[in-house]
């Protein structure tokens, strides 16, 4: 765990708690309005979740070579996310033309 200070290890698991929260409220509010799209944006918002995890458990075990796969998984999570967000965000824009 010595890879990273205290500050940047508190700015990372208070990042991936933020993320948690995010995705539950925004299932939350696609519940309340009954709009599955939103509902899908939190599944969309998975990918990213597993990649900061990811990011989290190389740092926490120093960064070893070992781990090296997990540095793969992450970034592969990330164009992930990034597109199942692009994707939901768009499917979301969509879903409000279609009801104005």
């Amino acid at each position: 765990m010595n890879a990273l200070s205290i500050p940047t290890w508190i700015i990372h698991v208070s990042s991936v708690i933020e993320w948690i929260v995010a995705i539950a409220l925004v299932w939350k509010y696609g519940e309340i309005t009954q709009n599955h799209y939103w509902r899908a944006l939190s599944w969309g918002m998975l990918p990213s979740l597993i990649s900061a995890m990811c990011a989290c458990t190389w740092h926490f075990f120093d960064n070893p070579s070992s781990l090296d796969w997990l540095v793969t998984v992450q970034a592969a999570t990330t164009v992930l996310g990034n597109c199942t967000l692009c994707l939901a965000g768009w499917w979301i824009w969509r879903s409000s033309r279609m009801v104005s």
